[in-house]
């Protein structure tokens, strides 16, 4: 039985403290206080949880965190906020660029989507073979 916690199944094989991480918006720190206060071993796998573990995991979560879709639907929310007020951040994301500060002559291809593999892969063909 695979453990389906916030509309995300757990891989059965990993250890709960790393398996908690596949769901948006819980980091290993949070899937840690998460495993203390619900008074689970850390070490355990997923597919070794019972029944009762799991609830109590996934009420802990759903009650307390705000994850997966609440939590992007938060994050879109206030980027639009920032745009409709036409903040520098806002505009830094409409445009799609870097918006914390990051220096923009160089190094800033991940942002924008314009990443090169490989050197010169970039470049057009030119016309023939010479």
């Amino acid at each position: 039985m695979a453990a389906r916690i916030a509309g995300v199944n757990l891989p059965n094989n990993k250890r709960v403290e790393i398996a908690l991480t596949y769901i948006y918006g819980i980091g290993q720190p949070m899937s840690l206080a998460i495993l203390k206060e619900a008074k689970v071993s850390a070490d355990i796998r997923v597919k070794d949880l019972d029944e009762d573990q799991v609830n109590k995991l996934r009420t802990i979560i759903e009650k307390t965190k705000t994850v997966e879709g609440d939590l992007r639907r938060e994050v879109i929310s206030n980027i639009k906020r920032l745009k409709e007020i036409k903040c520098y951040r806002g505009t830094r994301h409409a445009k799609g660029l870097p918006a914390r500060g990051q220096r923009t002559k160089t190094n800033n291809r991940t942002v924008r989507g314009n990443t090169r593999k490989t050197m010169g892969s970039g470049r057009k063909d030119s016309g023939q073979k010479t």
